[in-house]
């Protein structure tokens, strides 16, 4: 059985990754940075406009998502592990829709892997690297793809399976 203190943290760390969310829907960009550490590294690909080192960096990053109308950003399968009773490695699953002023719309499946620490009582994200997991409309980044087992050698597509009735 867990302990009250873990189920707290747990709880706790639950209500960071759903601020983030909240915050970065809302574009209140100052209190989403809140929620992370002063010296966090952030990436989410490969091009530098998307990797922020620092607590400041990651605010004028975050900015380019200005150029959408709306966004809808939910995460899912939320799975905590911890490796200290301070630090925590954090794996979750977003599925972010987003809309230009004309409609157009573009989402994206990712997955966010986080290192999560606990500072002055707050729980707040270290470290966050975004994997695509999948993405439609307009999307083009490069985001670097999300690992998925391969299927096994002896394995056989089933018959009629994809095909429409």
């Amino acid at each position: 059985m867990k302990s009250i203190e873990e189920l707290i943290a747990r709880q706790r760390i639950g209500e960071t990754l759903a601020r983030y969310c909240n915050h970065l829907n809302s574009m209140t960009l100052d209190d989403l940075g809140q929620l992370f550490t002063e010296d966090c590294a952030v990436s989410f690909g490969p091009n530098p406009n998307l990797e922020a080192n620092g607590r400041e960096a990651l605010i004028t990053s975050l900015a380019r998502l200005w150029r959408w109308h709306r966004t809808a950003h939910h995460l899912c399968n939320v799975v905590i592990s911890f490796d200290t009773i301070k630090k925590a490695t954090v794996q979750s699953r977003v599925h972010a829709w987003h809309e230009t002023r004309d409609g157009t719309e573009a989402e994206i499946f990712g997955t966010y892997k986080d290192s999560i620490v606990e500072r002055d009582d707050k729980w707040l994200i270290q470290t966050r690297r975004m994997e695509m997991n999948g993405s439609r409309g307009i999307f083009s980044l490069p985001v670097p793809a999300a690992f998925r087992k391969p299927p096994p050698k002896n394995w056989v597509k089933p018959i009629n399976l994809d095909e429409a009735k």
